[in-house]
């Protein structure tokens, strides 16, 4: 039993082990000391927008509905939980339009609408 510890620790000496520059992804480029040019995947881009707009506006996101990519950065769909009642059906639901520019900052956010949870989507697809 105690060569099974020693045998798991030993193995786990031989990791190799990544420093921190390449974790974060601040390594140089060799740019002559300018700041490092970083693409964040889509997945960083959502945890950002997320984050930045749980702190500007004070919400929660709960799911992103669209994602894509414009002329300036990015454009995301966000549904956020406004007001939290019981039952959870009757809580109140935000929509919001949410800008990134090409580094992933948040330039700006807008609430489209608001709705009960639960309650079918008003608008329809197709044109009808």
């Amino acid at each position: 039993m105690s060569n099974t510890n020693h045998a798991s620790e030993s193995q786990d000496s031989h990791k190799p082990q990544k420093s921190q520059e390449s974790r974060t992804g601040n390594e140089d480029s060799g740019n002559g000391g300018s700041a490092p040019t970083h693409r964040m995947s889509p997945v960083q881009l959502l945890r950002e927008a997320r984050a930045q707009l749980a702190e500007l506006a004070g919400v929660t996101a709960e799911s992103v509905t669209s994602f894509e990519r414009t002329d300036d950065g990015w454009s995301l769909e966000v549904e956020v939980l406004e007001l939290e009642r019981v039952p959870d059906t009757m809580s109140l639901m935000a929509s919001y339009l949410v800008e990134l520019d090409t580094e992933g900052m948040l330039t700006g956010y807008r609430r489209l609408r608001r709705y009960e949870r639960g309650r079918a989507d008003g608008r329809r697809s197709g044109g009808q």
